[in-house]
């Protein structure tokens, strides 16, 4: 347990921790989204050659380095397509995103290009939101070249709405000068032979002290599907990843280890608590506060732009040693104006010139196979911010399985996991009975969505 004096720090600010990579809102409706007129547009050629196609473009802000990519790769966009000018709005995070998506898509209004969270992809596409692309990319792409969990995710009943942008995973960043003051030794990176939960447990234990938590992050519903993987459980049925499948043996030996290190064994501070203290997880991490943290792989691009002494390691394993990978996709309005020049672009975001900048600040992870090669790793690699521990997990992220969120035709139902988990985490439900009920309202809106 903490000191009344820790607990004082951390109420002066927010603790909070957000996965796949963020998700944000939609734009506004304002210069930056033009209305478009219906399905005829889509082949409407420009009236004169020399007129200047505008695309408008938008996504979110998981944070200002990733925005002011974007944005310089649109400027080399821009200047290697003269006649195209593309118009980025980045806006706010998660559900509020997808309302606002649905709520233009309505008064026909959307953008031409949008970042697509991996979790809306399934419903937008089933409601004809987003252009098939299929032919067009297959023409330009392998779809077998992206990582299984990529591949997977963008391959809906053989047909591709969008283009994964990247990969992003779970990663447990530890402050090597915290080890070194309690004396514990290093975890090791090499995934074949990592640490187990209980083992991670330990050290998260000898870490603790009266100024440090041992540790942080597994309470977030984004580090959900990689270790219930890990423990051979599921969100849905793996035979049709439809048919929820949650209130099993396996996802409860995982939460119930998560709930012990806070409960049990104080290693971890409370998520309610620090709900409304003024850091993020991971500034409290960057100032010594926690010792391990469990974040998403985005992360790395702000924490490699510090001076701390961190390294990483896979995620703690239960029966195996796995990660899940999922990431926002680009796609493009079916009822563009442009539907040319908008592939033109979303094939510029796929292509290596932008996607070895947001992946060499460590940002993105990569999602292609050939990436992951000798020649691959030239492109992107880049020592000072990857560093030893990154080159050894390489094939722990290559082989991650696809996190089972994205395969729903509706975001209820890992709502209701999130919903009942938390009742769980806050002591209002047990867990026999939090698993239950997420299960029967999985049930309830997975039948709404096939009727």
């Amino acid at each position: 347990m903490k000191r009344n004096s820790f607990l004082t720090v951390l109420l002066i600010g927010s603790l909070s921790l957000g996965l796949l990579a963020g998700c944000g809102s939609a734009p506004s409706q304002d210069a930056g989204m033009r209305n478009q007129a219906g399905t005829e547009g889509a082949d409407r050629a420009r009236s004169d050659p020399g007129d200047i196609v505008e695309l408008t473009f938008t996504g979110w802000e998981a944070s200002p380095l990733e925005t002011e990519a974007v944005e310089k790769g649109i400027k080399i966009f821009e200047e290697q397509n003269p006649d195209i000018k593309v118009s980025y709005t980045p806006g706010l995070s998660g559900a509020e995103y997808t309302a606002k998506l649905l709520s233009a898509a309505s008064a026909g209004s959307l953008p031409d290009i949008m970042f697509m969270q991996s979790t809306d992809y399934r419903a937008f596409a089933s409601k004809g939101i987003l252009l098939d692309v299929t032919d067009r990319f297959s023409g330009e792409f392998s779809l077998d070249d992206f990582i299984d969990s990529s591949r997977e995710i963008m391959d809906f009943d053989g047909k591709v709405y969008g283009v994964s942008s990247c990969s992003v995973m779970p990663i447990i960043y530890y402050n090597k000068d915290l080890f070194d003051a309690a004396g514990v030794d290093y975890p090791k990176s090499d995934p074949s032979n990592c640490w187990t939960m209980d083992a991670f447990r330990e050290v998260a234990k000898k870490l603790t002290s009266d100024d440090v938590y041992g540790c942080y992050g597994f309470e977030v519903d984004g580090m959900w599907p990689a270790l219930v993987n890990e423990n051979n459980g599921h969100y849905y049925d793996p035979a049709d990843k439809a048919t929820p499948q949650f209130d099993t043996t396996e996802n409860k030996e995982v939460f119930q280890a998560i709930m012990d290190i806070r409960s049990v064994d104080g290693s971890a501070p409370d998520a309610t608590t620090l709900s409304n203290v003024g850091m993020t997880a991971l500034q409290m991490f960057e100032t010594g506060k926690i010792a391990m943290l469990c974040d998403g792989s985005w992360s790395l691009q702000e924490l490699a732009a510090t001076d701390l002494n961190i390294g990483m390691a896979p995620l703690p394993s239960f029966k195996k040693a796995s990660s899940s990978g999922q990431a926002h996709l680009h796609c493009i309005n079916a009822k563009t104006e442009h539907p040319e020049e908008a592939w033109k672009f979303v094939k510029f975001l796929s292509g290596e010139e932008y996607q070895t900048e947001m992946i060499s600040t460590g940002l993105w992870m990569p999602n292609r196979k050939s990436w992951y090669t000798e020649d691959g790793l030239k492109i992107w690699y880049r020592k000072d911010v990857h560093g030893d521990d990154y080159m050894n997990m390489l094939r722990y992220f290559e082989d991650a399985q696809a996190d089972e969120r994205p395969f729903t035709l509706t975001t209820e139902t890992t709502d209701a996991i999130t919903e009942e988990m938390q009742l769980f985490f806050s002591g209002d439900k047990s867990l026999n009975d939090a698993m239950s009920s997420a299960q029967s309202r999985m049930m309830d809106a997975y039948r709404a969505s096939i009727q």
